[in-house]
């Protein structure tokens, strides 16, 4: 008994410090008080600059396949490819290089004419004073272009409301193994 209840205080105990972790409280009540206090807050503007990993090749990918159709390997585009990603966002390209949080979620191919990536996906930063903020991505990404525009649509946490531009550049990509490291400087709006 006295285990049991050590383990119900320890969970409730672990809950209550939740929103504290985070840095902002994401309870119902939180949010319709934040809500309330919107119209007196002056938007923000902020510049983040990182890199995304996606390794699709070795051991330990970090962006798998999960779809395809039947002509999908006979489309010069990859037209109808669906992949799964948990990439890591890094200060910089170096592989040792300070993982700063994740790109997470899906991109498929969705062009037939030029390969261009239907991107849905959300910036989860994990560490840094974005810690346990997120921001969404939803958009076309033509990945021969040299620049590539993406709508940021949403966001969490201190990116609350976000919407802004997220700009990718190729750094480096291995024709052999699909491997990729991508530039991206975003610029977000958020209260």
């Amino acid at each position: 008994m006295e285990k049991q209840l050590c383990a119900i205080l320890l969970f409730c105990s672990m809950i209550m410090a939740m929103p504290v972790v985070h840095g902002i409280d994401e309870s119902p009540q939180a949010l319709e008080k934040w809500f309330q206090s919107l119209s007196m807050m002056k938007e923000k503007v902020t510049k983040l600059h990182f890199y995304f990993r996606d390794q699709v090749s070795g051991e330990n990918p970090t962006a798998v396949g999960v779809a395809q159709a039947i002509n999908t390997s006979q489309s010069p585009t990859f037209f109808g490819l669906v992949r799964v990603m948990d990439n890591a966002l890094t200060v910089g390209p170096e592989p040792n290089s300070p993982i700063v949080g994740r790109a997470q979620g899906t991109y498929t191919s969705a062009g037939l004419e030029e390969v261009g990536l239907l991107m849905t996906l959300n910036f989860v930063f994990t560490s840094g004073e974005y810690k346990g903020s997120t921001l969404s991505v939803l958009g076309r990404n033509p990945i021969f272009n040299l620049y590539r525009e993406l709508p940021i649509v949403g966001g969490s946490g201190v990116f609350r409301l976000a919407h802004g531009i997220a700009t990718a550049k190729t750094y480096s990509f291995n024709t052999t193994s699909d491997d990729a490291i991508v530039e991206y400087k975003v610029i977000v709006l958020h209260y």
